[in-house]
């Protein structure tokens, strides 16, 4: 299988990114009352990243929680004794604006499962979506509030987004499966 490779952001421009989603957020729900919640994997890195820079914009530290939200995905065969559902958030979301934070965002079949976990949880006064990446491709109903960058790739593409955290580098790139010849 050859696999063709393109950048979509580089270093500086994930970061400058982070940031100005950081205002947007700040703009949309203000710094109080403000819970952001990271959907694992990618989410969970770049939620504590968009937690610093509102905290270094407004002085106010906003709860920063994550979720796996496996549990809840209706696209995922489940077996016995998988993995339950996971929420790590530090504070109840009632009466709170939350953010659901993801790396990318597709189908919006996350989306909808952090959803219906959260709502388990409680009742926030409002919910927003953001995304460093929106590839676009919808199977629901269901849009970002907050995108960093909207991208059109064909459905064989893959949008792969690397964190300073977990992969040693900032980038963001497109690739690309060709079928073997």
């Amino acid at each position: 299988m050859e696999t063709e490779k393109r950048v979509l952001l580089e270093n500086e421009e994930v970061q400058r990114t982070i940031s100005r989603m950081a205002h947007e957020i700040v703009e949309k729900s203000g710094a109080e009352s403000l819970a952001l919640i990271g959907i694992r994997s990618g989410g969970a890195y770049l939620v504590r990243r968009i937690g610093r820079k509102i905290e270094a914009l407004t002085g106010n530290s906003p709860a920063v929680g994550v979720v796996d939200v496996t549990a809840y995905r209706d696209d995922i065969e489940k077996h016995p004794g998988e993995r339950s559902a996971r929420m790590d958030v530090p504070v109840a979301v009632d009466q709170r604006t939350v953010v659901l934070v993801d790396d990318v965002i597709n189908t919006g079949r996350t989306i909808r499962a952090a959803l219906e976990m959260l709502g388990h949880a409680g009742k926030p006064k409002k919910i927003l979506v953001a995304t460093l990446v929106d590839r676009g491709d919808r199977e629901l109903p269901i849009r970002a509030d907050i995108v960093g960058k909207n991208v059109q790739v064909e459905e064989s593409e893959r949008v792969n987004v690397l964190l300073q955290e977990s992969d040693g580098g900032d980038v963001v790139t497109v690739t690309k499966h060709s079928p073997r010849k």
